[in-house]
């Protein structure tokens, strides 16, 4: 059994721009990192809002998980999917009665087991269930299989997030959040041993505003009206992050961010 457990985790993807950035850059990190594990947020991945199991499916033939968040039910769809695909995730604190899992148990080819943890803030979003009280019950059913677990926590805002990675520190191997889509630059290992990120950033259009066409983004703040938002494609940018952790105990030995950019312009 290696004595390191590799994951690699992907930021929001947005819309084809950032299916296409993964795919021209994911295969790159692989075979950088050759992580174990490959974590994406595809919350985004239809249009820039929802999932669709196409495109899951295409995700998926890259990716070994799926998280999510707030935007998982934008189509109608991903509904069913949900319940037929455990591989995409969902946050683990949305009341009971929704379609499908918080998190999934990966299993590597050495039979080395990683929990992935889906969790959503609430803080600015919606009044669901405590993401801190969901985190103590799931996290003493998925360390029953493993002590490798990595949370998504898709949230708003910094301090919730902060405040997550503290109360779990020693008790999960990362932290990473998602949703801002703006890679914040604060990896660390708490002391604890658990690797936290406050956000992994995007993968999408590179010259956007959190991915989507500046242009319009520009509109809504102008004029305060409702605007529609299409992902940009102008250039290419994936965001992600690297940790290496111990397989006996669940502690991260490493963390590392990466972004890829390319520079080029294109259509959709």
């Amino acid at each position: 059994m290696p004595d390191k457990f590799h994951v690699l985790f992907i930021g929001d993807v947005i819309g084809r721009p950032g299916r296409r950035a993964l795919s021209r850059f994911l295969p790159e990190l692989k075979k950088k990192y050759q992580p174990d594990l490959v974590i994406v947020n595809a919350e985004n991945a239809a249009g820039g809002n929802g999932l669709t199991e196409e495109i899951g499916r295409e995700l998926l033939f890259q990716a070994d998980v799926l998280t999510s968040g707030n935007h998982i039910w934008d189509k109608k769809e991903a509904l069913s999917y949900l319940d037929r695909e455990p591989r995409l995730l969902r946050p683990a604190n949305y009341p009971p009665g929704n379609p499908g899992h918080g998190s999934y148990i990966f299993q590597d080819e050495h039979g080395q087991k990683a929990a992935v943890l889906n969790l959503q803030g609430r803080v600015f979003m919606e009044p669901i269930s405590c993401p801190f009280r969901t985190a103590e019950e799931e996290i003493e059913r998925l360390r029953a299989e493993t002590p490798i677990i990595i949370i998504d926590f898709h949230a708003e805002a910094t301090s919730e997030k902060q405040a997550l990675g503290w109360f779990l520190d020693g008790r999960v191997s990362a932290i990473i959040g998602t949703h801002t889509h703006i890679p914040t630059a604060d990896e660390r290992i708490l002391p604890g041993g658990t690797a936290y990120l406050t956000d992994v950033g995007m993968a999408g259009g590179l010259n956007s505003v959190i991915g989507m066409k500046p242009e319009q983004a520009l509109q809504r703040f102008l004029t305060s009206r409702p605007q529609r938002f299409e992902p940009a494609s102008d250039g290419l940018i994936l965001c992600a992050v690297f940790i290496a952790i111990n397989p006996e105990n669940g502690r991260a030995l490493s963390i590392k961010r990466e972004t890829l950019i390319e520079e080029k312009t294109g259509d959709e």
